[in-house]
């Protein structure tokens, strides 16, 4: 008898029936090729039962074996896709994402994982190739966050549309987030009690309200500089920022002279109660000019909010990320500064248009209708 690589129920129930023939054990096992142990095993399985009887346990096995890898794959595929759960799974990109975090987490093939998500193969292996446009603006935007570490998505959406044309921000917000060039969350200040100031008559046009303060800083030397700075309420342009080691109220007085020699200065000032500006020559210098000075309670610096919102801005995106080893340097890049926040930075309160902007199209409005009622 020659022994097959395997053998069948059928076959077993044949060799079993020998023995009811009266062939002995050792001849059956010599003529099948096994052992007794194999023989036994067989017999407790399949002895006493006909061809149509080891037929059915054949195909409830096979049944069995059958549910059991359906069972198997479908926990597989729940565990797979609950890998995937963590996004929206709609575009391209989005689904190779998803099969990525699958073989990641489990054994899945990675044809199976395709058919879950609905993407073809050919797209799973094919690398998708960068259109010029989002190279371009990947390019340009790691280029301004180098030049400006502070602005986040907001304002380089408005400079790169201000390159590009008409792009989408979702795009560049799309862009921005691959090259990880979120910036870290400030934790906002908690506020202290209920009470609010009475609001002030807010100004209508450029020209008409500013706010000035006096700021901090060290040299690389250890000496202490002090920064005056001007705001004009309604534009936000910054009028001026003088740099010094000391600057005194008669200093003061003589700056803010020359900024109403060449009429760039409002007819009321904001400002708080330092010394600078409640001294003498601050005093004579208003009666003589008529330029009123406003100042804030004591020990309530909200109520001089568009100065201190521009000091923070200011300290934010120049103080900090310099180190100035002499006083001429710091005059150099704070001036540099300042151009550049009143002619190229987009200000969010302003529908992220610049200062200067503001400025220039409310003196053409204003030349219109001068010249509108002359005609008339």
């Amino acid at each position: 008898m020659v022994r097959p690589k395997r053998y069948t129920p059928e076959q077993i129930t044949r060799i079993l029936k020998q023995q009811e023939a009266g062939l002995k054990v050792a001849e059956i096992c010599r003529q099948a090729g096994i052992c007794e142990q194999t023989f036994y095993r067989w017999k407790s399985k399949y002895g006493g039962m006909g061809a149509s009887e080891v037929q059915r346990l054949k195909a409830v096995e096979d049944e069995n074996r059958r549910l059991k890898q359906l069972v198997g794959e479908q926990a597989l595929d729940i565990q797979a896709l609950k890998a995937a759960l963590g996004s929206k799974v709609l575009r391209p990109s989005q689904k190779r994402k998803a099969v990525r975090a699958m073989r990641k987490t489990t054994s899945i093939s990675i044809k199976r994982s395709c058919d879950l998500v609905g993407l073809s193969r050919t797209s799973w292996y094919r690398k998708p190739k960068e259109s010029r446009l989002n190279q371009g603006i990947r390019k340009r935007l790691r280029e301004i966050a180098a030049e400006r570490p502070s602005f986040g998505s907001p304002r380089m959406t408005i400079l790169m549309q201000r390159e590009f044309g008409a792009i989408n921000h979702k795009r560049i917000e799309r862009i921005y987030g691959e090259e990880g060039l979120q910036l870290p969350r400030r934790p906002k200040r908690r506020r202290r009690g209920v009470q609010r100031p009475i609001p002030k008559i807010e100004p209508t046009a450029p020209g008409q309200r500013a706010s000035m303060d006096f700021m901090h800083d060290v040299l690389a030397d250890g000496r202490r500089i002090r920064l005056f700075t001007l705001v004009d309420d309604y534009s936000r342009e910054c009028l001026a920022i003088e740099v010094d080691t000391s600057l005194s109220g008669q200093r003061i007085s003589r700056l803010l002279e020359a900024l109403r020699q060449a009429d760039r200065l409002p007819g009321t000032i904001v400002c708080d109660n330092g010394t600078e500006f409640t001294s003498k020559a601050m005093l004579k210098w208003s009666l003589n000019t008529g330029v009123k000075l406003n100042f804030i309670e004591p020990g309530k610096p909200t109520q001089n909010a568009y100065i201190e919102s521009f000091n923070g801005k200011f300290r934010h995106e120049c103080l900090r990320q310099h180190w100035f080893e002499s006083l001429y340097e710091a005059r150099q890049i704070v001036e540099a500064w300042r151009q550049d926040y009143n002619h190229v930075r987009p200000h969010s309160s302003l529908k992220y248009e610049t200062p200067k902007a503001l400025v220039n199209r409310f003196r053409k409005d204003k030349n219109r209708l001068v010249d509108s009622h002359s005609r008339l």
